[in-house]
């Protein structure tokens, strides 16, 4: 199935604290808090949400089609993803501004403090997907990531008007979302992804409970960090999977991009939920392992181990018929 990635595309300046930042906050300060934190380490790393996601589908062999909008400066980011698998015919190029930069400062808590900058991610509200599918091709699934927000409201417009369904998907963007714009994003999902305290504040934004938006999506996907992720479709069924074990947290930054990308990819090519959740956490666990969002590497033979040292032979058999060879 062709797989569109929408979502913000940018380079990661990732940085370490060699200690723990809810120690140098103090509560009756907070309203004068004026900080600078001395850092040990700090690594330049190609990023962004549609970044991160379409360069693991690409590395599990999806070729999907990226979406986003960058700057001048993304030739060297383009050859890696296309060399990848990637398909960035869909990535426009602006001749005003730079490609986004997150910037992210992580603990010995693997807490993070960050700031990002969208820069040409705010011409992604210019991209048609419309014009797009006629020059790719027929798309079978849209995914909304975190993106330019009115970018973010004409993608999942558009994929009502045009019938084609979508993912709702948006991490680090629902802060600043009224609950309208909210509601707008989510209605009529076939898969809504958000993390334990993002499903917090998607309801409290929207008003709606559980079972309210139960109705509006296909499948909510909530990702709950070491205990797992939770898997509930329209009829309430459920399903809960526990994490791959890691062998060590190096740097959380994209983890929840990973999984999506192993779910997705695993789901739409036909494996059940607990399956596609289970490749996910795979990735999402080598993701963890690595300084670096998209220096992880794909090892058949280690992911089959992996696999079965956490699901059962069973289950790496079957999900191994999806993995390239």
């Amino acid at each position: 199935m062709t797989i569109a990635v929408t979502g913000s595309i940018a380079t990661d300046h990732l940085m370490r604290f060699p200690g723990r930042f809810a120690d140098q906050l103090l509560a009756d300060q907070l309203a004068h808090i004026s900080l600078s934190f001395l850092v040990d380490d700090l690594v330049i790393r190609r990023g962004g949400v549609g970044g991160n996601i379409a360069y693991a589908m690409g590395v599990l062999g999806g070729s999907p089609l990226l979406v986003g909008a960058v700057g001048a400066d993304f030739a060297e980011y383009r050859t890696w993803l296309e060399d990848n698998g990637v398909d960035c015919s869909a990535v426009r190029i602006s001749d005003k501004a730079h490609t986004a930069r997150f910037v992210c400062t992580t603990d010995e808590d693997m807490a993070q403090i960050a700031s990002f900058y969208p820069g040409a991610m705010s011409e992604a509200r210019e991209i048609e997907l419309a014009a797009v599918s006629k020059t790719a091709g027929a798309l079978d699934l849209v995914l909304v990531g975190a993106n330019d927000p009115e970018a973010m409201v004409r993608h999942t417009d558009e994929c009502r008007a045009l019938g084609i369904p979508f993912a709702a998907d948006p991490s680090q963007q629902l802060a600043r979302l009224s609950g309208d714009e909210a509601k707008a994003l989510i209605h009529g999902a076939k898969y809504l992804f958000t993390n334990e305290y993002e499903w917090g504040l998607l309801q409290q934004k929207t008003g709606l409970s559980e079972e309210e938006i139960r109705a509006q999506v296909g499948i909510r996907v909530t990702t709950l960090g070491s205990k797992g992720v939770e898997i509930v479709d329209a009829e309430g069924n459920w399903v809960r999977v526990d994490v791959v074990p890691e062998t060590g947290k190096v740097d959380p930054t994209g983890v929840g991009d990973g999984f999506r990308a192993g779910f997705l990819l695993a789901h739409g090519a036909g494996l059940s939920f607990e399956r596609a959740a289970q490749l996910g956490s795979l990735v999402a666990v080598w993701v963890l392992e690595t300084v670096g969002t998209q220096e992880w590497v794909f090892n058949r033979d280690e992911a089959l181990k992996r696999l079965t040292e956490a699901y059962g032979s069973a289950a790496a058999d079957e999900i191994a018929t999806i993995l390239p060879k």
